[in-house]
């Protein structure tokens, strides 16, 4: 891993501790000493210095007498006793009643405790936080306290840091950096020629990606500091302390280049500026001093700056013109191979079973991030700690899958007799209406016990091959096998119920973009009615026409997903023997495979009522399918 350099308290943290040391020192050690000054007579010797009269001040507390002599120059203390007339003999010696009497220090000591002691303590301090400082800068000027100095944490490869070798599933990302790597190691191979590096790289991607990762292992391979600071961490309360910040970075990293400067979610300070008078003046001047920093050195410095966001449609242009973020790397959610690789890289920190096939894991998984493949890993790992193995199975990670899609299963949810014979119906419903199209994912899985997700059951689904294009007739089916649950109800028992709420949304937002953004509406032809935002979270959506337009919308939306419902109502009236069998099947088991569904399927077809014979865990061939082929929820 890398070393990271230890967090500084500052400057004005080391001040306040002194003050706090001196204010105990004078209410506490202080009074200390000068109680040792005092002296300790018998009450005889009291009574002579009464009758000579060489008492000065005298102080009868409730257990003891103090008084000093005529001078005031000693402090003495005796004890107290029953003496009727002793105040009027102390009135008639001369001596004054006071209670307040102390020790008096020498003029000296005085000037030592009050002036000497606290100057000596701060200069002390001044001068070692002085030193610590500016070796944490390089050797530049301190700011005063801390503020407005970088609080980016440096990262010092080691031989154990991280490594593209310890990056998986994004290939074209690291072939991408790795002319980065290669211009830290050899710089003159550049110049030579006149090249010069890009100032600065943005990497671009959904969350949980790997682009933390994939910076960190740039530096990791060209074996150079790593400074790294979040967005966030440039926005100050006080008003130029952000820009302050962005100067002191930039210092920093110039003294120890060649390095890596990454800024993460540099969206939180790069955000395009709108020119409100209203608006965030920290944040903009931050902007501003971000982009001159940009300007004021050269390509060939040896400092590579690289940052990270998941909005790019959000940053400024001036940030994303040549000279300053001149490349820009995608990170995206990783293909069949790079999950399968993930899957190798993070299971090299667990105990895996030989029984495990990546392969089907990776299938299993499509669409997910490096950071929800090691998530799957890692509950698999769980789940075998819970069972008692030494070892991770197959069976763990394909359940684990399942826990990242749709949550754990509900130990304590009971379904009653009439619910959950709803719930089998509708998911037979949903693999029913599927395995009846031709263009349609085969079914790898149907269960009927209820989810954290909030799910009471799910059909998955999963391609046989990779899917990049969609036709408009599998998309057509698609929303006809959304569709397939709700229609099942209907054809079983004449009434529906309010467990198609995901696959009604999910059919609707499907057919209103094969209308708004797809160009498959004869009406409307090759025109986009909508434009996405946020495509790397979420990717929300806003139409961009006219009222009029939106209403003809809306009715094709609500047409299209009715000629699809009525499509799938038609397919299981047709197949009423084959949904009752299934459905009561999955009523009894509660979970079954897409073998055993295939199967019962084809003995029904063929007219065989011999029941279906219990089989222990299938391996069942699953393959890839992308965002909008997740599984189908009740």
């Amino acid at each position: 891993m890398k070393e990271v350099e230890s967090p500084k308290r500052p400057l004005i943290f080391y001040y306040l501790l002194a003050i706090l040391a001196i204010l105990l020192f004078n209410y506490l050690a202080k009074p200390y000493m000068e109680e040792q000054a005092v002296e300790t007579v018998d009450y005889g010797t009291f009574m002579d210095m009464t009758e000579n009269k060489e008492i000065g001040k005298v102080d009868i507390e409730e257990n003891q007498i103090v008084f000093t002599n005529r001078d005031e120059s000693q402090v003495y203390k005796t004890g107290l006793m029953a003496d009727i007339g002793l105040v009027d003999r102390l009135h008639k010696s001369g001596a004054q009643f006071s209670t307040d009497i102390k020790h008096k220090d020498s003029p000296l000591m005085n000037f030592i405790l009050t002036w000497i002691l606290p100057i000596i303590v701060f200069y002390a301090i001044g001068q070692y936080m002085s030193r610590k400082l500016m070796d944490r800068a390089g050797g530049g000027n301190s700011m005063m306290f801390g503020f407005g100095k970088s609080q980016a944490k440096i990262y010092v490869p080691s031989s154990e840091g991280i490594h593209f070798s310890d990056v998986a599933g994004e290939d074209e990302a690291k072939e991408n950096l790795s002319e980065i790597v290669d211009y830290l190691h050899n710089p003159k191979k550049y110049s030579s020629i006149g090249a010069s590096m890009p100032k600065g790289v943005l990497l671009v991607g959904p969350p949980g990606t790997g682009k933390t990762m994939l910076a960190k292992a740039v530096a990791g391979e060209a074996n150079v500091p790593f400074f790294s600071i979040a967005g966030s961490e440039f926005v100050e309360m006080f008003v130029g302390m952000g820009a302050s910040k962005v100067r002191d970075l930039f210092d920093q990293a110039k003294k120890k280049a060649p390095c890596i400067v990454f800024i993460d979610e540099i969206d939180a300070i790069g955000q395009k500026r709108s020119g409100n008078v209203m608006g965030n003046d920290e944040r903009e001047q931050t902007l501003n001093q971000l982009l001159t920093e940009m300007d004021g050195f050269e390509g060939n410095n040896g400092v590579i700056i690289l940052a990270a966001t998941n909005r790019p449609e959000s940053l400024d242009p001036a940030l994303l013109r040549p000279g300053r973020f001149d490349r820009r790397v995608p990170v995206e959610l990783p293909d069949l191979k790079g999950r399968e690789e993930i899957l190798k890289v993070h299971a090299k920190k667990v105990r895996v079973g030989e029984d495990v096939d990546f392969h089907v894991i990776a299938r299993m998984a499509a669409g997910a991030s490096g950071a929800e493949l090691a998530n799957i890993i890692n509950e698999g790992a769980l789940r075998a700690v819970r069972g008692g193995r030494a070892a991770v199975t197959q069976t763990d990670l394909e359940e684990s899958v399942e826990v990242v899609i749709a949550g754990y299963q509900k130990k304590n949810a009971i379904l009653s007799d009439t619910e959950k014979r709803t719930v089998a119906y509708h998911e037979i419903g949903h693999a029913l209406v599927a395995a009846k199209q031709t263009n349609e994912a085969p079914v790898q899985k149907i269960t009927i016990i209820p989810r954290t997700s909030g799910a009471l059951g799910y059909t998955m689904q999963v391609e046989q091959q990779d899917k990049y294009l969609l036709s408009k007739e599998e998309l057509e089916q698609k929303i006809a096998t959304l569709t397939g649950g709700r229609a099942a109800e209907e054809v079983a028992f004449g009434r529906i119920t309010t467990g198609a709420a995901n696959d009604i949304e999910r059919a609707t937002k499907l057919a209103r973009s094969m209308i708004t953004r797809y160009g498959m509406s004869d009406e409307f032809g090759m025109v986009a009615m909508e434009q996405v935002t946020n495509q790397y979270l979420g990717g929300d959506t806003s139409l961009q026409c006219a009222p009029d337009t939106a209403r003809e919308i809306d009715a094709k939306v609500v047409a299209l997903v009715k000629k699809e419902h009525e499509k799938a109502r038609t397919i299981l009236k047709e197949n009423k023997a084959a949904l009752d069998r299934l459905a009561t099947f999955l009523y009894e088991k509660e979970t079954i495979t897409g073998d055993e569904f295939m199967q019962l399927l084809r003995e029904v077809e063929g007219g065989e009522s011999a029941p279906i014979a219990e089989s222990a865990e299938s391996t069942v061939t699953v393959d890839d399918y992308d965002d909008d082929d997740d599984p189908v929820f009740a």
